[in-house]
């Protein structure tokens, strides 16, 4: 096969597009797969480090960025569509999948004007801005919430997030002398969580944790410095981490957002998660999400309103103090795992390719 994913932006919306590529390579190592961005997202990181090709055009959101940046997006828009004409007609796609962020747009509507069979990806329960105005062209729709379906009607299926195998693979670990401690906040970082836990350090025993840090760029050495003027010097400090499968292998709790892609990697690596869902996501989806996984006794949630370093600290260490806890919370994480997530969207690509 020959397939072309549009995916942009942040890493929900790129890894669930890498699950879907490698599974496909996977099935037959003779398919190609290019991926579609644009220069400003994470892609032009991530698609690389995962070995896959990447082709850039331009293109600019509509939603939530003002009248000025509305009206920039807007005068991009003709641009987008004749470099993904042209794209298109060079690579000659078999299907085009949507996997996320705005450049989704004007790759899956070129693609269904010229013909060519379109999957779009949506992993939350109120599809995407770009998607729900792309359901109308779409052949089908991979969706991970019943709650989605109405949007797309009968071209919807519920497939499940796609989720990189390597974090389906990572086994139990074994409890050390140490809790590890994985911090992030998206791959931009969350300055909420790296203020609380900045100003929470002081309350937790070194002795009892090690810690690994993902700041984001913006914060990086602002949380450095106090790191190293706590008691956790030698914590692992990072602005972004491009390997998380390594650290999640090495966690035993991790302190996030509840983005849709993060919760399904924690329940395929089947690991225990402080919650802190982003109070601005669209129609407050992460809350959604982790209160699924607090309401399965997966993770436990603390709204951002509610955050301070002393509420933090003291999660923390009920936690560590009680080990069995975070035992209990891991094997109720992995029950939640959808691990044919990929293969079935796969299913669905290769369908359309038949059809076509």
């Amino acid at each position: 096969m020959r397939i072309l994913i549009a995916a942009g932006g942040t890493g929900g919306h790129i890894y669930p597009g890498i699950a879907v590529a490698k599974e496909i390579l996977r099935r037959d190592e003779e398919s190609e797969v290019l991926f579609v961005g644009t220069a400003r997202g994470l892609e032009t990181k991530i698609v690389p480090d995962n070995g896959f090709q990447l082709s850039l055009i331009n293109s600019a959101g509509l939603k939530n960025v003002g009248f000025v940046g509305k009206l920039k997006g807007l005068l991009i828009l003709p641009k987008s569509f004749l470099e993904a004409r042209r794209l298109i007609k060079d690579f000659k796609p078999d299907v085009v999948v949507g996997a996320g962020g705005y450049v989704s747009g004007p790759v899956l509507l070129m693609a269904s004007l010229m013909r060519i069979p379109t999957l779009v990806m949506d992993s939350n329960a109120l599809p995407g801005f770009t998607n729900r105005r792309l359901a109308m062209f779409v052949t089908k729709a991979a969706l991970t919430f019943d709650e989605a379906l109405p949007y797309f009607g009968k071209k919807g299926v519920v497939t499940g997030n796609p989720v990189r195998k390597e974090f389906f693979e990572i086994a139990p670990k074994l409890r050390g002398e140490k809790i590890n401690l994985l911090i992030f906040g998206g791959s931009q970082g969350a300055r909420a969580i790296n203020n609380a836990m900045a100003d929470a350090l002081g309350n937790l025993p070194a002795e009892k944790l090690e810690i690994t840090h993902q700041t984001g760029e913006a914060d990086f050495e602002k949380l450095k410095e106090s790191y190293l003027q706590s008691n956790f010097a030698a914590a692992d400090v990072r602005p972004y981490i491009s390997n998380m499968v390594e650290e999640f292998k090495q966690a035993d709790l991790v302190i996030c957002r509840a983005g849709a892609t993060t919760c399904a990697e924690l329940a395929a690596s089947g690991k225990a998660s402080i919650m802190i869902p982003l109070p601005t996501a669209a129609d407050d989806h992460q809350r959604k999400n982790a209160e699924a996984l607090e309401k399965n006794g997966a993770a436990k949630m603390i709204l951002q309103k509610d955050l301070s370093s002393e509420r933090l600290a003291n999660e923390i260490l009920d936690l560590i103090n009680a080990p069995e806890k975070i035992g209990a919370m891991e094997t109720s994480a992995k029950k939640l795992a959808r691990k044919d997530a990929a293969e079935v969207t796969v299913n669905l690509i290769e369908e359309l390719r038949r059809r076509n």
